[in-house]
């Protein structure tokens, strides 16, 4: 999930991004995979692969004569990905690479896909035509992309806070930076992926409820692991981090029952099509 101008994370954020970013993860990961209609030894990519969530999930569905590949431009996404890459299958074959240069040959992959990361490349149209490249005819190219903001109670009311904690000339960059993570259109995907060449191309809305632990320690800490949350530490601290996650559970107090967890809508954009 990162690209060179995208989503970025430093230090030690992509450890926590690996472990707070699971549980919103998840359902996509299986919705993103049942899409694209794996079956045991196939081969597959994961563009922009983050941590790995979706190629070790991969890994388990294409079994031992199937065969994994991610690639994401971010070393330290990359690090964790292969510390938590499991061992009873083939190794999963993480590379640096960005989406608009893949290190493959032509029609190489049966299955290319992308979780949470279209929305964050840099140029849109350069990363599709690559992944038309490298993937063979009849083969699928599946994405997911955050739906409207609007739609996801958690996502509003941490972009409030960050708004809230960034220091004040930040704010019209940060606020850029957090919107881009839900252009990805149906639209947008669409239009683009049929201008790379994928055909009977479709895209559907899918919404799960995504249960979250207490929301007093998980919001300071899944906004720890995202790069506005790194914006809110520069200008004022761990401090001020802390305060932004209470602000995030203040706002959602009415959802979380009475031990502090919630469960909450996320909605996202699942495009597919065929090469």
């Amino acid at each position: 999930m990162a690209d060179e101008t995208g989503f970025q994370l430093s230090g030690s954020a992509p450890e926590r991004y690996e472990q707070y970013a699971a549980p919103i993860m998840a359902p996509f990961v299986a919705a993103i995979l049942d899409a694209a209609d794996l079956s045991p030894g196939a081969t597959v990519l994961d563009v922009a692969c983050g941590t790995g969530f979706v190629a070790r999930a991969a890994a388990a569905r294409v079994g031992p004569t199937g065969r994994v590949s991610g690639a994401d431009i971010n070393e330290g996404m990359l690090r964790v990905a292969k510390a938590h890459a499991p061992r009873m299958y083939p190794d999963i074959e993480f590379t640096a690479a960005s989406a608009d240069d893949l290190p493959y040959q032509d029609a190489t992959f049966d299955a290319v896909v992308c979780q949470q990361g279209v929305q964050f490349f840099p140029d849109l149209a350069a990363a599709l035509a690559e992944a038309a490249r490298v993937t063979r005819p009849k083969g699928r190219f599946v994405a997911t992309a955050w739906a409207d903001r609007k739609l996801i109670p958690y996502f509003v009311a941490q972009y409030e806070a960050v708004k809230k904690y960034v220091a004040p000339e930040r704010v019209p960059e940060v606020a850029a930076s957090y919107e881009a993570a839900f252009s990805g259109t149906s639209e947008r995907l669409t239009t683009t992926l049929q201008e790379a060449g994928f055909h009977d191309v479709t895209v559907h809305e899918v919404t799960f409820g995504v249960a979250l632990p207490p929301l007093a320690d998980y919001a300071a800490a899944q906004l720890s692991s995202v790069p506005w949350g790194q914006a809110i530490v520069d200008h004022g601290g761990h401090e001020a981090l802390v305060q932004a996650g209470r602000a995030v559970h203040t706002h959602l107090k009415d959802r979380t029952a009475p031990d502090g967890s919630a469960t909450l809508p996320f909605a996202a954009n699942l495009v597919t099509g065929i090469r």
